[in-house]
């Protein structure tokens, strides 16, 4: 008797769990999304329908329900109580993303330090360091509580098992990339066992209205590593800033069920530990007495903070035929629009031949348009060696054809920089309120804000041959 053969029902299919994708074969990588390790063998779908089944909790009409369960806990650190919108919410999840070294870790010690208490005890996993090594960084900072308590796992059943002994009201997790779960194949890290991990730990934080901090990677391009269910899954989203080199460190809300994702707190690392500034304007600006050329003053809003920020530039003669075009903490495009703003509307044609150099003070970054004015004023005043006048703050975008544009906040960034003793400022037209005892002059276009640079001490090259004459 002939062997039967096999029909196409009777043949295994196979189909990716991110995208659904069929095939007849397995492949590592699936093609149509191009994840590795998730195509898997599936039979023929049978017909299912699901019958009701019974109610948990009844339910209730919105007005009748307690909200009163989901009123945040400070966490005793300021800054990150205003990102995430006055506490943490019990049963809230926190993604916190950041790349290597730049404090995640000190800053999760030193909040789950601060958190612990008699009522609300505080559990802190690492699974990246031994225990002996986070309580050396616990005695450097100050972190150390009766209430803290401390351990070093990989493994997800053995951090429940902990969760069950220590019931603690905070769990940081350090990082959730390390933790794997026995019941799925795969290296710690992979799709898969973040997956399982991140939804075993948000179900036990739901369950027992527990929140929970959890520690991300970050790839090459500074997004969070792993599949983009994770930040679907968790409440919140923190993104921990900051260049190494730098004292100040930024962390921005990316995402927030509770609150608003606009807010941004600041902190500085130090040998200490981390701590929170609620007035870092002093670390982005140079105290002088006398104004110095090359310098101007910008007001920046990180999320719905002001923040004064100096922008300096220099300008020497280039030795080469290409001259040098440097930028630190300010995006190479805008300055190379201000320098042909300055050049074709402005009528500065010292800039064309020279190496330039602008940077920013203290490490922050200023990317929004409403910091061109003062770049175009620093590269002026470099050129032709003429300081700024004193105690002057310029605000406002440049445009193409010169024009000075109007940006949002005028009237909040003109109040920081009053707080702070400015008195002058050159803004886009139309400013609002203006702050008492300030002079604010309105400009409609590079030339007329060049014109805060006296004129007996410009140092500008011919344009060309007739100027010459």
């Amino acid at each position: 008797m002939a062997a039967r053969t096999k029909t196409t029902k009777d043949r295994p299919s196979y189909r990716c769990t991110e995208c659904g994708w069929q095939t007849a074969k397995w492949l590592g990588r699936c093609p149509e999304c191009q994840a590795w390790g998730t195509v898997e063998e599936y039979g023929a779908p049978a017909v299912r329908t699901t019958a009701p089944g019974r109610v948990t909790t009844s339910a209730l009409p919105i007005g009748q329900v307690d909200g009163r369960q989901a009123t945040a806990r400070p966490t005793g650190v300021p800054e990150l109580d205003r990102v995430l919108g006055g506490g943490l919410v019990p049963g809230a999840v926190v993604l916190v993303a950041g790349e290597p070294g730049v404090g995640k870790s000190t800053l999760l010690l030193d909040v789950a330090a601060k958190s612990a208490s008699d009522e609300h005890r505080t559990l802190y996993v690492t699974g990246e360091e031994s225990a002996s090594q986070v309580r050396l960084r616990a005695d450097r900072i100050g972190a150390l509580d009766d209430h803290l308590y401390l351990a070093a796992e990989t493994d997800l059943a053995a951090i429940l098992g902990h969760l069950d002994a220590v019931k603690p009201s905070l769990l940081v997790l350090d990082s959730v990339q390390t933790v794997a779960s026995p019941e799925i194949d795969g290296a710690p890290g992979g799709m898969a066992q973040v997956r399982e991990v991140a939804g075993a730990l948000i179900r036990a934080s739901k369950e027992r209205g527990m929140s929970t901090l959890l520690v991300g990677h970050v790839t090459k391009d500074g997004a969070i590593a792993g599949p983009r269910l994770l930040e679907h899954l968790v409440d919140v989203v923190l993104h921990f800033e900051g260049d190494r080199h730098a004292r100040l460190r930024l962390v921005r809300g990316v995402k927030n069920r509770y609150g608003a994702t606009d807010e941004v707190g600041c902190f500085e690392l130090h040998d200490e530990g981390i701590t929170g500034l609620a007035d870092p304007s002093g670390l982005f600006l140079t105290r002088r007495d006398e104004p110095v050329p090359g310098t101007c003053l910008t007001v920046t809003l990180e999320g719905r903070r002001p923040l004064v920020a100096e922008v300096q530039a220099l300008t020497v003669d280039s030795q080469i035929p290409s001259p040098r075009r440097t930028t630190s903490g300010l995006e190479t495009s805008r300055v190379s629009m201000m320098l042909a703003v300055l050049e074709q509307r402005g009528r500065i044609s010292a800039l064309g031949k020279r190496d330039i150099y602008s940077a920013t003070v203290g490490g922050v970054k200023l990317s929004e348009p409403a910091a061109d004015l003062a770049v175009a004023l620093a590269l002026a005043s470099a050129a032709s060696d003429t300081p700024l006048p004193k105690n002057l703050v310029a605000i406002g975008e440049v445009g193409l054809a010169g024009e000075v544009r109007r940006v949002t906040g005028v009237q909040r960034r003109l109040a920081e920089a009053h707080r702070l003793g400015f008195t002058h400022a050159l803004v886009p037209g139309d400013p609002g309120k203006i702050p008492a005892g300030m002079k604010v002059l309105e400009v409609a276009d590079i030339g007329d804000a060049l014109r805060v640079l006296p004129r007996s001490r410009r140092r500008e090259a011919p344009r060309d041959e007739e100027d010459r004459r």
